[in-house]
């Protein structure tokens, strides 16, 4: 099976008008530059298979695109370009995934740990639900929705001085609540 392709009538690997067809037999320049194009690879991205993987890359977008190459003769500089484009994009994306450092597990708390936090929300859900409305509505769009204080007068029709200001003294109404909580159950 050939891979020798022929572009007439498409203005592509013929010659610029002339009638003279050229083609680009991808297969040849396989065998005939390959390895040479694996070695530049190899320089660029540092890893044989990444660097054999690139060129594979390279010769699959000319397979694909071969009326890319206009003129036959330039076929070769095609695939070099193609390989070092492709090698700095591995790059990238190997530079990007070694940046990232997934979320580390800590795995599931220990059941005393549960039990502390579970009393402690318990507390504190205890401690909201004695807070008047408009202050609990603002702790919770606040400090659970994170919502910024334009964003929180505009979902409760209010000014952004009140969005303050209720934040403020329910704060300090949820902490002398939450005293009284802890309080309560140490008697």
């Amino acid at each position: 099976m050939s891979t020798r392709t022929s572009h007439a009538g498409t203005g592509v690997g013929t010659g610029m008008g002339t009638g003279v067809e050229a083609s680009v037999d991808i297969t040849e320049l396989y065998a005939a530059h390959r390895l040479a194009l694996v070695r530049l690879a190899v320089l660029l991205v540092d890893d044989l298979a990444s660097a054999e993987d690139v060129v594979q890359d390279a010769f699959a977008a000319l397979a694909r695109r071969p009326e890319a190459v206009r003129d036959p003769s330039r076929a070769l500089a095609y695939l070099r370009v193609s390989v070092v484009n492709t090698a700095r994009s591995a790059l990238r994306r190997r530079r990007t995934a070694r940046a990232y450092a997934p979320p580390r597990d800590t795995g599931p708390p220990s059941p005393e740990e549960s039990a502390v936090l579970a009393e402690e929300h318990r507390e504190v859900i205890v401690a909201l639900r004695r807070l008047a409305p408009r202050q609990r509505e603002v702790l919770v769009l606040r400090y659970w929705s994170n919502l910024t204080e334009a964003e929180i007068a505009a979902a409760l029709d209010i000014s952004q001085g009140t969005v303050k200001s209720t934040a403020s003294r329910a704060l300090v109404a949820l902490q002398k609540s939450l005293r009284e909580i802890e309080g309560e159950e140490e008697r």
